[in-house]
């Protein structure tokens, strides 16, 4: 008998995992402009992300999620330092943080968790980078913080797939929205070729790699971002002659500052914008934008459906937590406007789902608002360790335990000139441009944010409670700037 239990109990170790730990893994999703066009969110009717909302259904969907930075380079920076524009003083598109001394010493967050005896893997845009001049393919990598990364340490972002020269309008208004590439059309190739194909496909391999200690896992998924190529299968999935499209209002900024054309893409430098190139060829071209940027969402929630699977795969789920953020919104005509840079909701709300088994309860959601600077300092307590001095932002731990409760939060973004902020709580935002003009807005009963209430004496109380929440004048950092030119 004896025999036997020793035999039971050598075989139990034998076919134990060999990942049984403490810590959690992490798996760390990053979409590049991906806006609320997703199927839980209801953003677009049309909007077709299978995996994303299955995501969303075994964990906690944070429905009223923004962004801290209108644009690429300062949302990054806040959420991967997790310093926020008033500590670091990235306001902008202007300027590196690995060259800001209001940085040094500190470790961003896959560093955080390397530092922390993480294995630490990643590929793909996850810091700042871009596609228009080859400088910007490795972007603000952080090469201290990686065990590995694909393609390397010394570059971001792979080759991408283009549509031959010649069939598609290109380089249309100029330069397109603001820098580059304001094109869209089906790329003859299969997913695995695409740039985000190529991540994934090596993502993959490392989550159903065995190894044993605990991994950070990061995967940065460059679509929706411009120029919206996506292999056909995706085009064909949202037939061009079907396309709605979004909510617009002719007279939509009869009440808007004019101050808000040097964020809302204006694109000053060019002869005309892409709203006017837009409707100057009439709604066919605005239903074929519209399509590709829908094509291109379906393909990234394709990609995020790879990974999943690759971490079902692996038998290390069940001990993973999971966090898809995109770093911003898109607009799509709405206000006039194609591209981020603006302080209304279409630029600032973005996906946000947690997984934490043990934490979350699968399919949890909460309309709290929440900002996505809280992400260092949750990870940071779902993985047990102790939060770094110097982030900022809230733990979600609790709303995670009870999306019920009341949190007494608001969310802050900042973009542009020194002094341009946008507040937003569970009902209402609130904007202040660095020359005093202001906007107020109701957003629970004009989501579209069509009327501007700033001059409302009814909403006089509401718009100073907001106001309080930015913190004040002579604690903000001053801008930082720099050599980096890029815009998206």
């Amino acid at each position: 008998m004896l025999k036997k239990i020793l035999l039971l109990c050598l075989t139990l170790i034998h076919f134990m995992p060999a990942y049984a730990q403490e810590k959690p893994d992490i798996l760390f999703i990053a979409v590049d402009d991906l806006n609320d066009w997703v199927g839980v969110l209801g953003g677009h009717p049309q909007a077709k992300t299978p995996n994303i909302d299955a995501l969303a259904a075994r964990g906690m969907l944070f429905t009223n999620a923004h962004t801290p930075g209108a644009a690429c380079l300062p949302a990054r920076t806040s959420i991967l330092t997790g310093v926020t524009a008033f500590n670091s003083g990235i306001y902008s598109q202007v300027g590196d943080w690995r060259n800001n001394p209001r940085l040094e010493g500190i470790s961003t967050l896959p560093k955080y968790f390397r530092d922390n005896d993480y294995l630490t893997l990643g590929g793909g845009k996850l810091f700042h980078a871009h596609t228009y001049a080859i400088g910007g393919m490795q972007g603000q990598q952080d090469v201290t913080a990686w065990d590995a990364y694909y393609p390397s340490l010394e570059r971001q972002l792979p080759d991408e797939v283009f549509p031959a020269i010649g069939q598609t309008d290109g380089n249309a208004v100029g330069n397109g929205i603001s820098t580059g590439h304001f094109d869209f059309f089906p790329t003859r190739t299969e997913d695995y070729a695409m740039g985000d194909g190529q991540v994934v496909n090596w993502i993959t391999k490392q989550l159903e790699a065995a190894s044993t200690g605990p991994r950070f896992i990061s995967a940065g998924l460059f679509r929706p971002h411009l120029p919206w190529y996506a292999p056909q299968k995706y085009f064909d999935m949202h037939p061009v002659e079907n396309i709605i499209l979004p909510d617009y209002l002719e007279t939509d900024l009869n009440d808007v500052p004019s101050v808000y054309a040097d964020l809302a893409g204006a694109e000053p430098d060019l002869d005309e914008t892409t709203m006017d190139w837009i409707k100057e060829r009439g709604p066919r071209k605005w239903q074929q934008a519209v399509q590709g940027y829908l094509a291109s969402v379906s393909f990234a929630d394709a990609m995020v459906g790879e990974l999943i699977d690759a971490l079902d795969e692996s038998g290390r789920a069940d001990n993973t937590i999971i966090v898809l953020w995109a770093d911003h919104g898109f607009h799509l005509g709405e206000k006039d406007s194609w591209g981020k840079m603006t302080f209304w909701d279409e630029t600032t709300r973005v996906p946000f789902i947690v997984v934490a088994p043990g934490i979350t309860t699968p399919g949890s959601r909460t309309d709290e608002v929440v900002s996505t600077q809280s992400i260092y300092a949750t990870l940071a307590e779902l993985a047990g360790l102790d939060r770094p001095e110097w982030v900022d932002g809230s733990s979600l731990v609790p709303l995670l335990e009870n999306p019920d409760m009341e949190w007494d939060d608001v969310a802050i973004t900042t973009y542009g000139d020194y002094g341009n902020f946008t507040v937003r709580d569970d009902k209402h935002r609130y904007i202040i441009y660095s020359n005093g003009e202001e906007e107020l807005y109701d957003n629970a009963v004009d989501p579209n944010e069509y009327i501007n209430l700033i001059n409302d004496p009814r909403y006089a109380s509401i718009r100073d409670e907001l106001a309080a929440r930015i913190p004040p004048a002579d604690t903000h950092a001053s801008p930082v700037g720099g050599t980096d030119p890029t815009i998206n």
